[in-house]
C-alpha cells in the first residue's frame, strides 16, 4: 500500500504542476508580453476561472501527505518551515493582485497589481522548482528524522549548504536536472537496475521537442499538450529516480523510505476507498470547469463574472 500511495501523491503533485504551471507562467511572462493594459487585462482573463481552482491540487497534495506518510510530512515541513512561510505569502500575495486589479480600479494602484502578480508568480516558480531541487539533492536529516537548513550559505555544493544555492536555483528557474546525477546518485543507480525508467526522461525530451515543433507549425493546442508531456516525463523521472525514498538525506541512512515513512496499511486501504471517491469528484468538476471556459479568452469579463 506504500507504493501505491506512493505513486498517488507523485500524480497528485504532477498534476498540480500541470494546471497552475500554466498560471505561474502567465504571471511570469505577464510584463513582458502584455504592454498596454488591455492586454495585461487580456492575460488575467485567460486564467481567472482556473487559477484559484487549480490550487487545490496542491492542498489535495498536503493532505494527502500527511494521512499516507506522517513521518515524512512531519520532517519535511519543519526542515522547510522558512520557504513554505514564504511560498505561502507568495501564494496570497498572487491572489490579492489578481483579486484587487479587478475590484480596485485606479491607474495608481494597477502597475503595483501587476508588478505583484508578475513577481509573486515568477518566485513561486523558482521556489517550487528549488524546493524539489533540495529533495533530489537530499537534506541534512539526522538520527532524530528532523533537520534544518538556512534559506543560503555559500551557494556552493557541500556539507554546508542552504536551501537555495546555485543547484537548486538552476532547477528553479530551467527547470533542468542535468547536474542531477552527480548530485544524487540514486538516480544513475535506479536507472541501471530498471533501465525501462528510461522511457520517463525520453518522454520528457520528446515533450520538450515537441513544443518547439508545434510552435513553428502555430498549433498552440499540440504545443501546449506537449509541454504537458515535457513536465510529467521530468516529475516522473524524479520520482523514479529517488524512489524508494521519500525524503533523501545526506547521509543515506538516515534517508526516509516508503515503508519507513508510511502510515499504517489499514488506514491506507480504508482511505484509497475515499481518496478514489474524492478524487473521481474533484477530476469531473473540473473537467466542468475547463469545458465551460474553452475558447479564447475576453477581456470584457474576468473568470468570476466581473467587467474589467
Amino acid at each position: 500500500m506504500g507504493i501505491t500511495w506512493f505513486w498517488l501523491v507523485a500524480i497528485m503533485l504532477t498534476v498540480y504542476v500541470l494546471l497552475d504551471g500554466f498560471d505561474l507562467g502567465a504571471g511570469a511572462i505577464h510584463l513582458l508580453v502584455a504592454k498596454t493594459d488591455e492586454e495585461r487585462r487580456q492575460v488575467l482573463a485567460s486564467i481567472g476561472p482556473v487559477w484559484d481552482g487549480n490550487e487545490v491540487w496542491l492542498i489535495a497534495a498536503g493532505g494527502t501527505l500527511y494521512f499516507a506518510f506522517p513521518a515524512l510530512y512531519a520532517s519535511g515541513f519543519s526542515g522547510f518551515y522558512l520557504p513554505l512561510m514564504i511560498v505561502l505569502w507568495l501564494l496570497i500575495l498572487r491572489g490579492s493582485s489578481i483579486e484587487f486589479r479587478n475590484h480596485i480600479k485606479s491607474k495608481v494602484w494597477n502597475p503595483l497589481w501587476d508588478f505583484l502578480f508578475f513577481a509573486s508568480s515568477l518566485l513561486l516558480a523558482v521556489f517550487l522548482g528549488a524546493a524539489l531541487a533540495n529533495v533530489v539533492r537530499g537534506v541534512p536529516l539526522d538520527a532524530s528524522g528532523y533537520f534544518f537548513e538556512p534559506l543560503w550559505t555559500n551557494f556552493q555544493l557541500g556539507d554546508e549548504v542552504g536551501i537555495l544555492d546555485w543547484y537548486t536555483i538552476l532547477v528553479g528557474v530551467f527547470a533542468l536536472a542535468a547536474v542531477t546525477f552527480k548530485v544524487q546518485p540514486q538516480l544513475r543507480e535506479n536507472l541501471t537496475t530498471l533501465p525501462l525508467g528510461l522511457i520517463l526522461p525520453l518522454l520528457a525530451v520528446v515533450g520538450l521537442a515537441g513544443v518547439q515543433f508545434e510552435l513553428i507549425k502555430r498549433d498552440e493546442r499540440k504545443a501546449f499538450f506537449a509541454s504537458c508531456l515535457y513536465i510529467t516525463g521530468m516529475l516522473t523521472s524524479v520520482v523514479f529516480g529517488v524512489f524508494p525514498m521519500v525524503l533523501p538525506a545526506r547521509n543515506p541512512i538516515y534517508s526516509l523510505t516508503v515503508n519507513g515513512a508510511k502510515a499504517s496499511d489499514y488506514g491506507l486501504k480504508v482511505g484509497l476507498i475515499w481518496w478514489v471517491v474524492g478524487m473521481m469528484l474533484a477530476a469531473g468538476y473540473f473537467i466542468f470547469v475547463y469545458r465551460s471556459f474553452a475558447g479564447k479568452v475576453s477581456v470584457e469579463k474576468d473568470g468570476h463574472g466581473h467587467g474589467y
